[in-house]
C-alpha cells in the first residue's frame, strides 16, 4: 500500500510537471499582441520602425512614439530602428508591453569631413564645406568626377565646355573672379596638390569628395585657394579586414540626343526659291533629300571595368585597383580609352610610427578630337552624295562651294591617310610618415612627400586631299609633346587633445615647399611621302619641318609656405578655428612675392544648449560665421619679365627672324586678393529625417591680374598689371530628407540644392568703365553678351525704317534703338554701335536634385539639374555659325523666316541685307538658358538576401540599368531646336566664324560632337 501510494504520488508529480511543460511550450508558440513606446533621449520618436525579426510583420510608431504589433510569437525578437539612432533588438519573452529606448548613433553624429591637412567631425565644422561620398557619385556612370558631381553640390557649377568623349567640365566654385588669371579651383588628391588632368582620376577609386567653398576654409591653401579647393580622397583598406574583392562594370549604348535641326529638302528648296539668288549646283537636284547627319552618326558604346582588392592586418591595411574605361563617340574614329592603376598601403611600426604611400596612375588615348560636323551640316539636303553605281562621291558641288563628302563610310575608309591621336600618362604619388612624439600625448609629426609626373604625346596626320575639295592638296602632319613634373614636401607638427571631457584643442603648424616644371614642343611638316609614315617621321617630309617659336614653352615655378592653425571646441557647443598662412611665389615680382592669409571662423551648436533639451522637433542646430583672405597667383611664370615676339624679315634672298618686345615687364606685379565673409546654418529636424544647410557669402577680389592694352605708338601691345576689382555674392540651400521609412521595406529619400551667385565687375584699369573689345563693363557680371538686342522684324508700314536703317528693307531684323528723339517723335540718328546692349549671361538660380525609392532589394533613383534665367549663345542660329545664312548657298538650320505671307516669323527675309551674314543675325542666337534636365534614371536590384548569394560566399551583388540624359523640360532652346540646352564649346571653338580669342571664357553651343542619350547596364559584386 505504501509503495502504491508512493508510486501514485510520483506519478502525479510527473504528470503535473509534463502538464506545466506543455502549457509553457504552448505559451511559447502562442500568438500575442505586443504594444509599447519607442523613445530617445529627447522623448518619444514618431516614425520609428518596429519589426518582427525575420519577417515583414511590423509597424511604425505614431506621433507619440506608440506602436502595436499583432500575431507575435512569445519567443520572437523585435528589431527597432530609426535614422540617427542605433538599431536595437529586444526579445519578447511573452511580454505584452515593451517600451524601447534607442541610443543616438554617435558614428552618424561624428561623420568625418576632410578639411585640408586633417579631418574634423561634421558637427564641429565652422567653414563652408560640401561633401559627397563616392557611392553617391557613382549613381552617374561617367568618365570623370566633374560629370559625376554636376548638380550634386550647392554653389559649385559644372559647365560643359566640350562634348567629346572623356572631356571634363569647367568648374566654378561660387562664381568667376578673375579676368586673365585662372578661375579653376585647386584639386588636392590624397593630401597632395594635383598637377594632372582631372580625367586621370578614376571615379571608381574615390571614397569621398569634399569641397571647401569659403575663404575661412580655403585660406589654409593660401595662394591657390581663391577659387575653392576640391579634396579628393581615394579608397583604402581597413585594419583587421579579411581580403575583399570588388568588381564593378557597366556597358552602354549611345545614341544622339537630338540632331541639329537642319532643313530637309522641301524646306530648303522653298528657302532657295524665296531668296532668289542661287540655282542648283552640279550635284544638286530637287528630287533628292539627303540627311547628312544620318550618314555621319552611328551608335556608339561606353564601357567600364574595375576590380579591386582591399584588406588589412592588425597594424596594416592595403588597397589595390585596376580599371579600364572606353567611351566612343557617335562620330566615326572618335573615342577615349583609359587604363588606371591604383595602390595604397599603410603600416604601423611599433607604437609610435606609421608610414604609407598611395599611387594613382593613368594611361589614356584620345582619337579623332579634330573631327567635327560642320562639313556635314553645311551640305545642302538636295545634294546627292552617291554616284550612279551607288559608290560615294569624293566631293559634291553646290552653287558656290564644293564640299568634301563627310559621311561615316568616307571617314572610315580613310585608313592610314588620317589619324589624330593623343596619348597621356600620369603618375601621382604620395608618401607619408607619422611619428607620435613619445611622452607627449597628442603631439605628432607628419612628413608628406608628393611626386607627380604627367606627359602627353600628340600626333596628327591628314593625307593628300583628305577633307579637302582639291584632291592634290599636300598632306600635313604634326607632333606635340608636353611634360609636367612636380614635387611637394610638407612638414606638419600637430597637437590634438581633449581636456576635462569638454575642451577639445587641435593645433597645427606647417612648412612646405613645392616646384612645378612644364615644357611643351610642337613641330609641323607638309608633303609626307606616304600615308604609312603618318606623323612618325617628319624628317621624311618633302618640305622642311616647321618649328614655330610660339608653339614651344618651358617654365619652372616654385612656392614656399608656412601655416599655423588652431581649432578649439568647448563642450561641443562653441567652436573656433583660426589660421594664418604665409606664401611666397616665384611667379611674382621680388617686392611682391610674399603675402599672408589670415582666416577665422566660429560656430555655435545651439541644440547642445540646456534650454534646447525639451525641443523635440530639432535634433541639431548650428550657426557659423567665417572670414578669410586668399589670393591667386595663376598667371604664367615670368610674366614680371615681359615677353618677346618673333618677326620674320626679308633681306633680299635672306630670311631672318628678329625679336621684338610684345609685352612690357612689370616689376610691381603682385597677387590677386580675395576676402570672403560667410554665414551658415546647419540643421536636422524630425529625428534628423530632414537635414540641411543654408549659406550666404560675399567675396571681394582686388588687384585683378589684367593684361592692359597700350596705344600703338608705344610699340608694345600690352603689359600685365594688378588692376581691377570684382565681387560675388550669393545664397546656397541644400536639403536632404527621408520622406518614407516604412517597416515593410519601403523607403523614399530625396535631396535638392539651390544656389544663386551675383557676380559683378566693380573696377577696371585707370578708372575705365568699359572695355568693349573684351565685353567687360563696371557694374556688370564678368560674363556678358555685348551686342544688339532683337525686337522683331521690320514690317510694312513700320515708322522710321528709313531713318533707323538707311537702305534697309521690310523683313530685316529690328533691333533696339537707345538714342534720343526729335520733338516730333522721330529718332535723331540711325542705329549704330552705341545701341549695343549689355546682356547678362548669369542665371537667376540653379541647382540639382536627387531622389531614391527602395523596396526590399529593389531601388529606383533619379538625378537631375536645373537652371533658371541667363542667356545661352547658340552659334548655329547666328552669323558666327554660318549655318543660318538664309541665301540657299549652303545647308541651313530650320528656322521660321519672314516672307510676305509669313510676317509673324522670328527670322529675317531670305537674301536680305548682309548677304551670307544677315545684318544683326547674332542677336537671334541668344536664348533663355533655363532648363530642367534628368541626368540619370536608374533601376537596380540587390541580391544580398537571397539564399543562393549567401551560400556562394558573395557579400554583395547588384544589377542595375541606367538611362543617362534621357529628358529635358522647360527649355526654350530645346523647344526651338529639339537639342540639349547645355553648352558644348568655348566661344573660340566649333563655329565657322569664331569669337575673339579673349572671349573664349564664354561657353556656347557650337558644332561640336553631338550630345548623346546613353542606356547602361551595370554590375557590382563583392566577395
Amino acid at each position: 500500500m505504501t509503495n502504491f501510494l508512493f508510486f501514485k504520488s510520483q506519478y502525479i508529480k510527473q504528470l503535473g510537471f509534463f502538464i506545466l511543460l506543455f502549457m509553457f511550450c504552448s505559451g511559447m508558440n502562442a500568438q500575442n499582441t505586443v504594444s509599447g513606446t519607442v523613445s530617445g533621449s529627447d522623448g518619444p520618436i514618431p516614425g520609428a520602425n518596429v519589426i518582427l525579426k525575420g519577417t515583414s510583420n511590423g509597424a511604425a510608431t505614431n506621433f507619440d512614439g506608440e506602436y502595436t504589433i499583432k500575431n507575435v510569437p512569445a519567443n520572437g525578437v523585435l528589431v527597432v530602428s530609426f535614422l540617427g539612432y542605433k538599431t536595437k533588438e529586444v526579445t519578447i519573452n511573452n511580454q505584452k508591453v515593451i517600451n524601447v529606448i534607442l541610443d543616438l548613433d554617435t558614428a552618424a553624429l561624428d561623420e568625418v569631413v576632410v578639411i585640408g591637412y586633417g579631418t574634423q567631425r561634421k558637427e564641429s565644422v565652422t567653414g563652408s564645406v560640401a561633401s559627397i561620398k563616392g557611392e553617391e557619385m557613382r549613381d552617374v556612370p561617367s568618365a570623370n568626377i566633374t560629370q559625376s558631381l554636376q548638380g550634386r553640390v550647392s554653389g559649385v557649377e559644372f559647365a560643359q565646355n566640350s562634348s567629346k568623349p572623356g572631356a571634363s567640365m569647367q568648374i566654378r566654385v561660387r562664381g568667376t573672379r578673375s579676368l586673365n588669371a585662372s578661375n579653376d579651383p585647386l584639386i588636392v588628391l590624397d593630401g597632395i596638390p594635383f598637377a594632372g588632368s582631372i580625367g586621370d582620376i578614376n571615379p571608381t577609386d574615390i571614397k569621398s569628395v569634399d569641397i571647401l567653398k569659403d575663404a575661412s576654409a580655403t585660406a589654409i591653401y593660401g595662394s591657390r585657394g581663391a577659387n575653392g579647393v576640391i579634396l579628393v580622397t581615394t579608397n583604402k583598406g581597413s585594419k583587421g579586414q579579411e581580403a575583399k574583392i570588388n568588381y564593378t562594370s557597366y556597358f552602354g549604348v549611345k545614341n544622339v540626343f537630338a540632331k541639329y535641326p537642319m532643313m530637309n529638302s522641301e524646306d530648303f528648296i522653298k528657302l532657295r526659291s524665296d531668296a532668289g539668288i542661287f540655282s542648283n549646283g552640279l550635284d544638286e537636284s530637287n528630287d533628292v533629300n539627303t540627311d547628312w547627319q544620318d550618314l555621319l552618326y552611328g551608335t556608339a558604346i561606353v564601357t567600364s571595368h574595375d576590380i579591386g582588392i582591399s584588406g588589412g592586418g592588425d597594424k596594416s591595411n592595403y588597397n589595390f585597383g585596376l580599371g579600364y574605361y572606353k567611351d566612343e563617340s557617335v562620330l566615326p574614329g572618335q573615342d577615349y580609352e583609359r587604363i588606371s592603376l591604383r595602390a595604397s598601403i599603410d603600416q604601423e611600426i611599433g607604437e609610435n610610427i606609421k608610414v604609407g604611400f598611395t599611387t594613382n596612375n593613368s594611361y589614356s588615348v584620345s582619337n579623332g578630337n579634330s573631327l567635327g560636323i560642320y562639313g556635314a551640316l553645311n551640305s545642302t539636303p538636295i545634294a546627292n552624295p552617291y554616284n550612279a553605281d551607288g559608290s560615294l562621291k569624293r566631293v559634291i558641288s553646290m552653287p558656290l562651294d564644293d564640299q568634301w563628302v563627310y559621311t561615316r563610310s568616307s571617314i572610315e575608309a580613310l585608313g592610314d591617310s588620317y589619324i589624330d591621336q593623343t596619348k597621356s600618362f600620369g603618375s601621382y604619388n604620395s608618401i607619408y610618415g607619422v611619428l607620435q612624439i613619445p611622452g607627449i600625448k597628442g603631439l605628432s609629426y607628419r612628413l608628406n612627400l608628393g611626386l607627380n609626373y604627367r606627359q602627353s604625346n600628340g600626333g596628327n596626320y591628314v593625307g593628300e586631299g583628305v577633307f579637302n575639295v582639291n584632291a592634290t592638296t599636300v598632306s600635313t602632319a604634326a607632333i606635340s609633346n608636353s611634360h609636367t613634373t612636380s614635387w611637394t614636401i610638407e612638414n606638419i607638427l600637430s597637437y590634438d587633445r581633449t581636456f576635462a571631457d569638454k575642451h577639445n584643442f587641435n593645433a597645427l603648424v606647417l612648412y612646405s615647399s613645392e616646384e612645378n616644371s612644364f615644357n611643351r614642343s610642337r613641330i609641323t611638316a607638309k608633303d609626307i611621302p606616304a600615308d604609312a609614315f603618318q606623323f612618325y617621321n617628319l624628317g621624311r617630309a618633302n618640305e622642311q619641318p616647321i618649328i614655330n617659336p610660339d608653339d614651344q614653352l618651358y617654365s619652372v615655378s616654385g612656392l614656399q609656405s608656412m601655416m599655423g592653425r588652431i581649432m578649439y571646441s568647448y563642450d561641443d557647443r562653441y567652436m573656433l578655428s583660426a589660421s594664418y598662412r604665409y606664401d611666397g611665389s616665384s611667379r611674382l615680382a621680388d617686392s611682391h612675392k610674399w603675402v599672408s592669409y589670415p582666416a577665422i571662423s566660429v560656430g555655435w551648436n545651439i541644440k547642445n544648449e540646456s534650454f534646447m533639451d525639451n525641443v523635440e522637433l530639432i535634433n541639431s542646430l548650428k550657426v557659423r560665421a567665417g572670414y578669410g583672405t586668399t589670393s591667386n597667383q595663376s598667371i604664367d611664370p615670368y610674366s614680371t619679365l615681359g615677353r618677346l615676339g618673333a618677326t620674320q624679315y626679308n633681306f633680299g634672298n635672306t630670311y631672318t627672324t628678329g625679336l621684338n618686345v610684345s609685352e612690357l615687364p612689370n616689376p610691381n606685379l603682385g597677387w590677386e586678393k580675395s576676402t570672403t565673409m560667410n554665414y551658415g546654418l546647419d540643421f536636422g529636424l524630425l529625428n534628423n529625417r530632414l537635414s540641411g544647410t543654408v549659406d550666404y557669402y560675399a567675396t571681394k577680389t582686388t588687384d585683378l591680374l589684367f593684361r592692359v592694352g597700350l596705344p600703338q605708338t608705344s610699340g608694345v601691345s600690352s603689359y600685365m598689371a594688378n588692376i581691377g576689382e570684382s565681387e560675388n555674392k550669393g545664397f546656397e540651400v541644400a536639403l536632404n530628407g527621408v520622406l518614407i521609412d516604412n517597416p515593410n521595406g519601403f523607403t523614399w529619400e530625396a535631396g535638392i540644392n539651390v544656389y544663386t551667385n551675383d557676380n559683378k565687375l566693380t573696377k577696371l584699369a585707370s578708372g575705365t568703365e568699359r572695355d568693349e573689345s573684351n565685353w567687360w563693363f563696371v557694374g556688370q557680371p564678368i560674363d556678358v553678351i555685348y551686342d544688339y538686342k532683337a525686337e522683331g522684324i521690320w514690317q510694312q508700314g513700320d515708322p522710321y525704317l528709313n531713318i533707323l536703317e538707311p537702305g534697309g528693307n521690310v523683313g530685316m531684323i529690328k533691333v533696339k534703338y537707345t538714342g534720343d528723339y526729335n520733338p516730333d517723335g522721330s529718332p535723331v540718328r540711325a542705329i549704330g554701335p552705341a545701341d549695343r546692349q549689355i546682356m547678362s549671361m548669369q542665371p537667376d538660380f540653379q541647382g540639382g536634385f536627387n531622389t531614391r525609392l527602395a523596396y526590399k532589394g529593389i531601388d529606383f533613383s533619379i538625378v537631375g539639374t536645373f537652371k533658371s534665367g541667363g542667356l545661352l549663345i547658340a552659334t548655329p542660329y547666328g552669323a558666327n555659325g554660318y549655318l543660318n545664312i538664309l541665301t540657299g548657298r549652303r545647308g541651313n538650320i530650320d528656322v521660321d523666316y519672314w516672307t510676305a505671307d509669313n510676317t509673324d516669323a522670328k527670322y529675317p527675309k531670305p537674301g536680305g541685307i548682309g548677304g551670307d551674314q544677315p545684318k544683326y543675325l547674332n542677336s537671334l542666337s541668344y536664348f533663355d538658358a533655363s532648363y530642367l534636365k534628368i541626368r540619370t534614371i536608374t533601376l537596380g536590384y540587390n541580391f544580398e538576401k537571397s539564399k543562393f548569394i549567401k551560400d556562394s560566399g558573395i557579400d554583395r551583388l547588384r544589377l542595375y540599368v541606367t538611362a543617362q540624359n534621357p529628358l529635358v523640360f522647360f527649355s526654350p532652346y530645346k523647344k526651338a531646336s529639339g537639342m540639349d540646352p547645355e553648352t558644348n564649346s568655348a566661344a573660340n571653338e566649333n563655329s565657322a566664324v569664331t569669337y575673339n580669342y579673349n572671349l573664349r571664357r564664354l561657353l556656347t553651343i557650337g558644332t561640336n560632337t553631338p550630345t548623346t542619350t546613353n542606356y547602361v547596364i551595370g554590375l557590382n559584386i563583392s566577395f
